[in-house]
Protein backbone atom coordinates (compact mmCIF):
# COMPACT_ATOMS: atom_id res chain seq x y z
CA UNK A 1 0.00 0.00 0.00
CA UNK A 2 1.07 3.30 -1.10
CA UNK A 3 2.02 6.25 1.25
CA UNK A 4 -1.82 8.46 2.24
CA UNK A 5 -3.52 5.54 0.81
CA UNK A 6 -6.60 5.38 1.76
CA UNK A 7 -6.62 2.17 4.57
CA UNK A 8 -9.84 2.67 6.36
CA UNK A 9 -13.38 2.99 5.69
CA UNK A 10 -12.92 5.74 7.82
CA UNK A 11 -11.85 8.76 5.28
CA UNK A 12 -10.50 11.08 7.16
CA UNK A 13 -7.58 8.36 8.04
CA UNK A 14 -4.08 7.35 6.04
CA UNK A 15 -1.41 4.98 5.25
CA UNK A 16 1.72 5.88 6.91
CA UNK A 17 5.04 3.99 6.64
CA UNK A 18 7.31 2.92 9.21
CA UNK A 19 10.72 4.58 9.21
CA UNK A 20 12.96 2.07 9.38
CA UNK A 21 10.87 -1.16 8.07
CA UNK A 22 9.68 -2.11 4.78
CA UNK A 23 6.63 -2.44 3.25
CA UNK A 24 5.31 -2.12 6.85
CA UNK A 25 2.65 0.81 7.80
CA UNK A 26 -0.23 1.68 10.05
CA UNK A 27 -3.21 3.34 9.18
CA UNK A 28 -3.82 6.21 11.27
CA UNK A 29 -5.40 9.79 11.40
CA UNK A 30 -4.54 12.08 8.46
CA UNK A 31 -5.15 15.00 10.19
CA UNK A 32 -2.78 15.77 12.97
CA UNK A 33 -1.33 19.63 12.64
CA UNK A 34 2.07 19.24 11.70
CA UNK A 35 3.43 21.95 13.87
CA UNK A 36 2.63 19.45 17.11
CA UNK A 37 5.26 16.72 15.26
CA UNK A 38 8.23 16.44 16.65
CA UNK A 39 11.13 14.73 14.34
CA UNK A 40 12.18 11.06 15.68
CA UNK A 41 15.53 10.14 17.23
CA UNK A 42 17.73 9.89 13.73
CA UNK A 43 19.80 6.98 15.22
CA UNK A 44 17.19 4.68 15.63
CA UNK A 45 14.06 5.68 14.83
CA UNK A 46 12.25 5.39 18.48
CA UNK A 47 9.95 7.87 20.25
CA UNK A 48 10.07 8.49 23.46
CA UNK A 49 6.47 9.92 23.94
CA UNK A 50 4.05 7.45 24.83
CA UNK A 51 1.43 6.14 21.78
CA UNK A 52 3.68 7.78 19.30
CA UNK A 53 5.29 5.41 16.22
CA UNK A 54 7.99 6.94 14.24
CA UNK A 55 6.13 7.03 10.30
CA UNK A 56 6.92 9.02 7.09
CA UNK A 57 4.72 11.95 6.69
CA UNK A 58 6.78 14.05 3.80
CA UNK A 59 4.29 16.40 3.48
CA UNK A 60 4.66 17.72 7.26
CA UNK A 61 8.99 17.08 7.11
CA UNK A 62 11.77 15.49 5.17
CA UNK A 63 12.66 13.50 8.38
CA UNK A 64 10.37 11.08 9.49
CA UNK A 65 8.03 12.08 12.48
CA UNK A 66 6.65 11.02 15.78
CA UNK A 67 3.25 10.51 14.88
CA UNK A 68 0.27 9.94 17.89
CA UNK A 69 -1.33 6.65 17.60
CA UNK A 70 -3.76 6.32 20.51
CA UNK A 71 -4.48 3.34 22.12
CA UNK A 72 -7.84 2.83 20.69
CA UNK A 73 -6.40 3.78 17.06
CA UNK A 74 -8.14 0.38 15.67
CA UNK A 75 -11.13 1.50 16.61
CA UNK A 76 -10.64 5.30 14.75
CA UNK A 77 -9.72 3.49 12.13
CA UNK A 78 -10.54 0.07 11.33
CA UNK A 79 -9.65 -1.96 8.82
CA UNK A 80 -11.61 -1.42 4.99
CA UNK A 81 -13.24 -4.56 4.96
CA UNK A 82 -12.58 -7.12 2.01
CA UNK A 83 -15.24 -5.92 -0.33
CA UNK A 84 -17.72 -3.03 -0.58
CA UNK A 85 -21.47 -3.42 -0.78
CA UNK A 86 -22.72 -0.35 -3.07
CA UNK A 87 -21.44 2.76 -3.61
CA UNK A 88 -24.03 4.70 -1.88
CA UNK A 89 -23.18 3.12 1.17
CA UNK A 90 -19.84 4.66 1.10
CA UNK A 91 -21.18 7.74 0.04
CA UNK A 92 -23.36 7.88 2.91
CA UNK A 93 -20.54 6.97 4.99
CA UNK A 94 -18.35 10.02 3.87
CA UNK A 95 -21.44 12.48 4.40
CA UNK A 96 -21.47 11.19 7.81
CA UNK A 97 -17.91 12.11 9.05
CA UNK A 98 -18.43 15.12 6.87
CA UNK A 99 -21.53 16.42 8.17
CA UNK A 100 -20.83 14.84 12.28
CA UNK A 101 -17.59 14.93 12.26
CA UNK A 102 -15.37 12.58 13.97
CA UNK A 103 -17.45 11.16 16.73
CA UNK A 104 -14.67 9.14 18.85
CA UNK A 105 -15.25 5.13 19.46
CA UNK A 106 -14.02 5.73 23.21
CA UNK A 107 -13.45 3.02 25.49
CA UNK A 108 -15.83 2.25 27.78
CA UNK A 109 -13.46 2.29 30.36
CA UNK A 110 -11.46 5.07 29.17
CA UNK A 111 -10.29 7.57 32.12
CA UNK A 112 -9.24 11.34 31.24
CA UNK A 113 -7.04 13.43 33.26
CA UNK A 114 -8.37 14.82 36.59
CA UNK A 115 -6.87 18.18 35.60
CA UNK A 116 -8.09 20.49 33.18
CA UNK A 117 -6.11 22.66 30.69
CA UNK A 118 -7.69 26.09 29.89
CA UNK A 119 -7.87 26.35 26.11
CA UNK A 120 -10.09 29.49 25.78
CA UNK A 121 -10.52 31.81 28.16
CA UNK A 122 -9.77 31.37 31.84
CA UNK A 123 -9.21 35.25 32.80
CA UNK A 124 -12.52 37.14 34.46
CA UNK A 125 -15.39 37.37 32.71
CA UNK A 126 -15.44 40.17 30.07
CA UNK A 127 -15.52 41.39 26.04
CA UNK A 128 -11.95 41.74 25.19
CA UNK A 129 -11.17 39.05 22.56
CA UNK A 130 -9.29 36.84 25.17
CA UNK A 131 -11.98 36.51 27.56
CA UNK A 132 -15.55 34.61 28.00
CA UNK A 133 -18.82 35.48 29.46
CA UNK A 134 -20.40 32.45 30.31
CA UNK A 135 -19.61 29.78 27.50
CA UNK A 136 -22.65 28.03 26.49
CA UNK A 137 -22.30 25.41 23.72
CA UNK A 138 -19.25 24.20 21.90
CA UNK A 139 -18.48 22.76 18.50
CA UNK A 140 -14.80 21.53 17.97
CA UNK A 141 -13.84 20.99 14.69
CA UNK A 142 -11.87 18.28 13.07
CA UNK A 143 -8.61 19.94 13.28
CA UNK A 144 -9.32 20.82 17.08
CA UNK A 145 -10.48 24.30 16.71
CA UNK A 146 -13.10 25.09 18.65
CA UNK A 147 -16.17 27.04 18.04
CA UNK A 148 -17.98 28.80 21.70
CA UNK A 149 -21.33 30.38 21.93
CA UNK A 150 -19.79 33.57 23.99
CA UNK A 151 -23.38 33.84 25.55
CA UNK A 152 -22.75 36.82 27.78
CA UNK A 153 -20.88 38.75 25.06
CA UNK A 154 -23.88 37.72 22.08
CA UNK A 155 -21.32 36.41 19.86
CA UNK A 156 -19.48 33.30 18.53
CA UNK A 157 -15.69 32.92 19.05
CA UNK A 158 -12.94 30.46 16.94
CA UNK A 159 -10.36 29.62 19.38
CA UNK A 160 -7.27 27.62 17.59
CA UNK A 161 -5.47 25.22 20.07
CA UNK A 162 -2.92 26.82 22.05
CA UNK A 163 -3.70 30.56 21.21
CA UNK A 164 -4.34 33.05 23.49
CA UNK A 165 -7.16 34.86 22.08
CA UNK A 166 -10.32 33.97 19.85
CA UNK A 167 -11.55 35.64 17.09
CA UNK A 168 -15.24 37.04 16.36
CA UNK A 169 -16.73 35.11 13.78
CA UNK A 170 -20.58 36.31 14.29
CA UNK A 171 -21.97 38.55 16.32
CA UNK A 172 -20.04 40.72 18.56
CA UNK A 173 -21.99 43.90 17.53
CA UNK A 174 -23.50 44.16 20.94
CA UNK A 175 -26.81 42.25 22.22
CA UNK A 176 -29.54 43.16 19.71
CA UNK A 177 -31.83 41.85 16.99
CA UNK A 178 -29.94 43.32 13.82
CA UNK A 179 -28.96 40.72 11.50
CA UNK A 180 -25.22 41.48 12.61
CA UNK A 181 -25.97 40.76 16.44
CA UNK A 182 -27.10 38.18 18.70
CA UNK A 183 -28.41 38.22 21.96
CA UNK A 184 -27.60 35.40 24.87
CA UNK A 185 -26.55 32.52 21.84
CA UNK A 186 -26.72 29.26 23.50
CA UNK A 187 -25.19 26.56 20.75
CA UNK A 188 -23.72 26.48 17.62
CA UNK A 189 -22.85 23.92 15.06
CA UNK A 190 -20.70 23.54 12.00
CA UNK A 191 -22.25 23.01 8.20
CA UNK A 192 -19.55 21.27 7.12
CA UNK A 193 -20.89 20.61 3.20
CA UNK A 194 -21.36 24.82 3.04
CA UNK A 195 -18.97 26.14 5.75
CA UNK A 196 -21.97 27.59 7.55
CA UNK A 197 -22.32 28.46 11.09
CA UNK A 198 -25.85 27.39 12.35
CA UNK A 199 -26.38 29.47 15.73
CA UNK A 200 -29.11 29.13 18.62
CA UNK A 201 -30.00 33.01 18.98
CA UNK A 202 -32.10 32.18 22.07
CA UNK A 203 -33.24 35.54 23.19
CA UNK A 204 -34.01 36.88 19.53
CA UNK A 205 -35.76 33.60 18.98
CA UNK A 206 -34.60 32.34 16.20
CA UNK A 207 -31.82 29.98 14.24
CA UNK A 208 -29.28 31.90 12.44
CA UNK A 209 -26.76 31.40 9.95
CA UNK A 210 -23.52 32.72 8.76
CA UNK A 211 -21.25 32.04 6.57
CA UNK A 212 -17.58 31.22 7.61
CA UNK A 213 -15.97 33.33 5.18
CA UNK A 214 -13.74 36.27 6.01
CA UNK A 215 -15.72 38.83 4.85
CA UNK A 216 -19.26 37.85 6.52
CA UNK A 217 -20.77 41.07 8.69
CA UNK A 218 -24.06 39.54 8.68
CA UNK A 219 -26.11 36.17 9.09
CA UNK A 220 -29.73 35.05 7.53
CA UNK A 221 -32.81 33.90 9.88
CA UNK A 222 -33.47 30.13 8.89
CA UNK A 223 -35.83 29.80 11.79
CA UNK A 224 -38.12 32.27 13.54
CA UNK A 225 -40.13 32.48 16.45
CA UNK A 226 -38.77 29.53 18.52
CA UNK A 227 -37.14 30.06 22.36
CA UNK A 228 -34.54 27.49 21.27
CA UNK A 229 -31.66 26.18 23.47
CA UNK A 230 -29.83 23.33 21.27
CA UNK A 231 -29.32 22.64 17.60
CA UNK A 232 -28.22 19.63 16.19
CA UNK A 233 -27.48 18.57 11.96
CA UNK A 234 -27.91 14.93 10.81
CA UNK A 235 -25.93 13.22 8.30
CA UNK A 236 -28.44 14.20 6.18
CA UNK A 237 -28.36 17.87 6.67
CA UNK A 238 -31.22 18.07 8.63
CA UNK A 239 -31.79 20.06 11.35
CA UNK A 240 -33.03 19.32 14.60
CA UNK A 241 -34.02 22.52 17.05
CA UNK A 242 -35.18 21.76 20.69
CA UNK A 243 -38.12 24.59 21.84
CA UNK A 244 -38.01 25.29 25.73
CA UNK A 245 -41.61 26.85 25.35
CA UNK A 246 -43.33 24.52 23.56
CA UNK A 247 -41.64 21.19 24.59
CA UNK A 248 -41.02 19.71 21.64
CA UNK A 249 -37.62 19.06 19.31
CA UNK A 250 -38.49 19.53 16.12
CA UNK A 251 -36.46 18.31 12.30
CA UNK A 252 -36.33 21.01 9.42
CA UNK A 253 -34.63 20.93 6.27
CA UNK A 254 -32.60 23.74 5.18
CA UNK A 255 -35.21 26.56 4.28
CA UNK A 256 -38.23 24.92 6.00
CA UNK A 257 -40.11 27.19 8.16
CA UNK A 258 -42.13 24.38 10.20
CA UNK A 259 -40.08 21.41 10.57
CA UNK A 260 -41.81 18.28 11.84
CA UNK A 261 -42.22 17.39 15.68
CA UNK A 262 -39.63 13.88 16.20
CA UNK A 263 -39.58 14.32 20.05
CA UNK A 264 -41.66 15.80 22.84
CA UNK A 265 -44.97 18.08 21.56
CA UNK A 266 -47.16 16.85 24.00
CA UNK A 267 -46.82 19.11 26.59
CA UNK A 268 -44.64 20.31 29.83
CA UNK A 269 -44.25 16.70 31.93
CA UNK A 270 -43.16 13.66 32.90
CA UNK A 271 -44.27 11.39 30.69
CA UNK A 272 -42.25 9.26 28.24
CA UNK A 273 -44.20 10.78 25.44
CA UNK A 274 -43.74 14.54 27.12
CA UNK A 275 -40.37 16.94 27.41
CA UNK A 276 -40.42 19.74 30.15
CA UNK A 277 -38.01 22.45 28.80
CA UNK A 278 -35.75 20.63 26.46
CA UNK A 279 -32.33 21.92 26.08
CA UNK A 280 -29.39 20.61 24.06
CA UNK A 281 -29.35 17.79 21.92
CA UNK A 282 -27.32 15.46 20.09
CA UNK A 283 -28.47 13.20 16.68
CA UNK A 284 -26.80 10.35 15.99
CA UNK A 285 -26.31 8.81 12.32
CA UNK A 286 -29.51 6.71 12.80
CA UNK A 287 -31.18 9.88 13.11
CA UNK A 288 -32.38 8.89 16.65
CA UNK A 289 -32.07 12.13 19.04
CA UNK A 290 -30.77 12.15 22.49
CA UNK A 291 -32.64 15.07 24.98
CA UNK A 292 -30.89 16.70 27.65
CA UNK A 293 -34.83 16.87 29.15
CA UNK A 294 -34.04 19.87 31.68
CA UNK A 295 -36.69 20.32 34.10
CA UNK A 296 -37.08 16.08 34.29
CA UNK A 297 -32.97 15.57 35.46
CA UNK A 298 -32.86 13.05 32.47
CA UNK A 299 -31.72 12.23 28.73
CA UNK A 300 -34.06 11.16 26.76
CA UNK A 301 -33.75 8.95 23.25
CA UNK A 302 -36.41 9.44 20.88
CA UNK A 303 -35.46 6.88 18.01
CA UNK A 304 -36.61 8.20 14.37
CA UNK A 305 -40.17 8.17 14.13
CA UNK A 306 -40.72 7.21 17.69
CA UNK A 307 -43.82 7.92 19.86
CA UNK A 308 -42.51 8.57 22.81
CA UNK A 309 -38.32 8.56 24.06
CA UNK A 310 -36.38 6.03 26.16
CA UNK A 311 -34.99 7.29 29.37
CA UNK A 312 -31.21 6.35 28.92
CA UNK A 313 -29.45 8.80 31.72
CA UNK A 314 -31.00 9.90 34.79
CA UNK A 315 -34.67 10.03 35.15
CA UNK A 316 -34.74 10.12 39.37
CA UNK A 317 -35.34 13.19 40.09
CA UNK A 318 -32.88 16.23 40.98
CA UNK A 319 -30.16 15.50 43.33
CA UNK A 320 -26.04 14.60 43.27
CA UNK A 321 -26.17 10.43 43.24
CA UNK A 322 -25.38 8.77 40.41
CA UNK A 323 -28.49 8.04 39.31
CA UNK A 324 -29.49 11.82 39.52
CA UNK A 325 -28.67 15.14 37.50
CA UNK A 326 -29.51 18.51 38.81
CA UNK A 327 -29.49 20.00 35.26
CA UNK A 328 -28.23 18.37 32.88
CA UNK A 329 -26.74 20.38 29.70
CA UNK A 330 -24.89 19.70 27.15
CA UNK A 331 -25.00 15.73 26.20
CA UNK A 332 -22.26 13.97 23.62
CA UNK A 333 -22.42 10.26 22.65
CA UNK A 334 -20.12 8.23 20.95
CA UNK A 335 -19.94 5.43 18.94
CA UNK A 336 -20.44 2.81 21.59
CA UNK A 337 -23.81 4.74 22.40
CA UNK A 338 -21.69 5.62 25.68
CA UNK A 339 -23.43 8.83 26.73
CA UNK A 340 -21.64 12.07 28.39
CA UNK A 341 -23.66 14.93 30.37
CA UNK A 342 -22.77 17.88 31.84
CA UNK A 343 -24.66 18.16 34.93
CA UNK A 344 -24.70 21.39 35.71
CA UNK A 345 -25.86 22.11 39.49
CA UNK A 346 -23.51 18.88 40.19
CA UNK A 347 -20.67 20.78 38.50
CA UNK A 348 -19.08 17.52 37.19
CA UNK A 349 -19.34 15.80 33.42
CA UNK A 350 -21.22 12.08 33.92
CA UNK A 351 -20.58 8.88 31.62
CA UNK A 352 -23.56 6.59 31.48
CA UNK A 353 -22.56 3.46 29.21
CA UNK A 354 -25.43 1.99 27.24
CA UNK A 355 -27.84 0.31 29.41
CA UNK A 356 -26.32 1.29 32.46
CA UNK A 357 -27.59 1.87 35.71
CA UNK A 358 -26.41 4.70 36.84
CA UNK A 359 -23.48 7.44 35.60
CA UNK A 360 -19.59 7.56 36.84
CA UNK A 361 -17.95 10.73 37.25
CA UNK A 362 -15.48 11.40 34.17
CA UNK A 363 -14.43 15.07 35.05
CA UNK A 364 -14.95 17.55 38.36
CA UNK A 365 -17.69 16.50 41.02
CA UNK A 366 -15.14 18.30 43.20
CA UNK A 367 -17.62 21.08 44.11
CA UNK A 368 -17.28 24.48 42.60
CA UNK A 369 -14.93 26.01 41.92
CA UNK A 370 -12.18 26.96 39.39
CA UNK A 371 -9.13 24.98 40.46
CA UNK A 372 -8.00 22.65 37.32
CA UNK A 373 -9.89 19.69 38.66
CA UNK A 374 -12.80 21.47 39.29
CA UNK A 375 -16.16 23.14 37.41
CA UNK A 376 -18.40 25.78 37.93
CA UNK A 377 -22.08 25.39 36.50
CA UNK A 378 -20.92 23.49 32.75
CA UNK A 379 -22.73 23.95 30.20
CA UNK A 380 -21.65 22.72 26.53
CA UNK A 381 -19.21 19.41 25.85
CA UNK A 382 -17.51 17.64 23.16
CA UNK A 383 -14.95 15.73 22.05
CA UNK A 384 -12.16 15.75 19.49
CA UNK A 385 -11.07 12.74 17.04
CA UNK A 386 -8.86 11.48 20.15
CA UNK A 387 -11.09 11.62 22.77
CA UNK A 388 -10.17 14.38 24.36
CA UNK A 389 -12.81 16.38 26.08
CA UNK A 390 -13.69 19.81 26.29
CA UNK A 391 -15.84 21.47 28.75
CA UNK A 392 -17.29 24.77 28.29
CA UNK A 393 -16.84 25.64 32.11
CA UNK A 394 -19.55 28.66 32.67
CA UNK A 395 -19.10 30.08 35.44
CA UNK A 396 -14.96 30.46 35.09
CA UNK A 397 -15.43 32.00 31.96
CA UNK A 398 -13.46 29.30 30.62
CA UNK A 399 -13.14 26.00 28.18
CA UNK A 400 -11.69 23.06 29.95
CA UNK A 401 -9.66 20.33 27.89
CA UNK A 402 -9.14 16.93 29.28
CA UNK A 403 -6.71 14.82 28.04
CA UNK A 404 -7.64 11.33 27.41
CA UNK A 405 -5.16 8.71 29.08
Amino acid sequence: MSQYDRCSPNSACACFHIAGAINIGICGDEFVDCSALITCEQSSNVCHEPNHRCVHHPRCRNLSVCYPIPSFNQQLCPPIAPMHTTTSTTTTTTNSIQQLGMIPNIPVNAQWRKNGVTVAGGLQHGGAINQLQNPHGIFVDDDQTMIIADWGNARIVQWQLNDTKGQVIAGGNGHGSRLDQLYDPTSVLIDKEMDNLIICDRVNRRVVQWSRHPNTTQGEILIDNIPCRGVAMDNQRYLYVADEEKHEVRRYQIGDKNGTIVAGGNGNGTSLNQLSRPGYIFVDREQTVYISDNYNFRVVKWNKDAQEGTVVAGGHGKGNALTQFAYPRGVFVDTLHTIYVADAHNHRVIRWPKEAKEGTIIVGGNGEGREANQLRYPEGLFFDRYGNLYVADNGNNRVQRFFIE
